[in-house]
């Protein structure tokens, strides 16, 4: 608590709006800054205790901005169990934006589709996932003033924002699917035999982020939905190679329909 406090007092230094809605983008998805009045951006290498992207594809600035005259607070760039954060470092931004005051939180992230019903491109609203990290960001010491020590997940995706979601989904040009999303280590791509484990417990999609914060959220009360761009097709019967540019490409193609239906659900919150 006291580095949350250290990282909330930096941040109330600087002059903004007291955001209500938090959100974090995920990889090729920044197309959401051009929709916004941005009042403040602050790097964050500048917060304290704050940890550092290290992905090329994610900027590392915390923003303070209007959206449809709301105002939100936005991670342009997260953290990943990838590049060396464990979960309690990973989760510190989500903990310091919920002191900051927001009451909801949206997530976007590029995922893998495993389900043969989704296409490269589709959209997918994830009302459940599993945790292949294999840490959780609870584990240690409790954080009382946060939440309580065993935190029940079985509804970690807000209802309420998920039924938003598919009303506003009805006025964009892109197919929507529901679906279960599995956390991989990364930074690897899977393999054609993991690809078949990942079908065969359950997960629609795959990807390597948003679970740890979802787990936060969850321990904060902090309603929290999540929206994935399907950047590639995992059939491990027909598997080919696929780039990091790739990816970044297809992401960057169904950004605007993200954009579009992020921007509709906060103008209803």
């Amino acid at each position: 608590m006291k580095n949350i406090q250290e990282a909330v007092d930096f941040i109330k230094n600087h002059k903004y709006t007291s955001p209500k809605t938090g959100i974090i983008l995920g990889t090729g998805l920044g197309g959401l800054l051009e929709k916004c009045q941005i009042e403040l951006s602050i790097p964050y290498t500048e917060i304290p205790h704050f940890p550092e992207s290290t992905v090329e594809s994610h900027q590392g600035k915390l923003i303070f901005a209007q959206i449809e005259n709301k105002p939100v607070v936005i991670m342009q760039g997260r953290f990943h169990y990838y590049e060396g954060y464990d979960a309690k470092e990973i989760t510190f931004p989500v903990r310091v934006l919920k002191e900051l005051g927001i009451q909801n939180l949206l997530i976007s992230n590029a995922s893998g589709a495993l389900n043969p019903n989704y296409k490269k491109g589709d959209l997918v609203i994830v009302n459940d996932h599993i945790n292949l990290l294999f840490d959780n960001p609870l584990r240690g010491r409790n954080i009382n003033e946060h939440g309580p020590r065993f935190t029940d997940m079985c509804d970690p995706y807000d209802q309420n924002l998920r039924d938003l979601l598919w009303k506003c989904s009805e006025r964009i040009n892109r197919t929507v699917h529901s679906g279960v999303y599995a956390a991989w280590q990364g930074p690897s791509l899977e393999t054609r035999a993991e690809y078949r484990m990942l079908k065969i417990i359950g997960a629609d999609l795959v990807g390597m982020s948003t679970v740890p914060e979802v787990i936060v959220a969850n321990h904060m009360n902090l309603p929290c939905a999540v929206v994935s761009v399907l950047t590639d097709e995992c059939d491990p019967e027909h598997l080919k190679p696929v780039s990091i540019e790739e990816i970044i490409t297809t992401a960057k193609k169904a950004e605007p329909q993200l954009t579009r239906l992020f921007t509709m659900l906060i103008a209803e919150l």
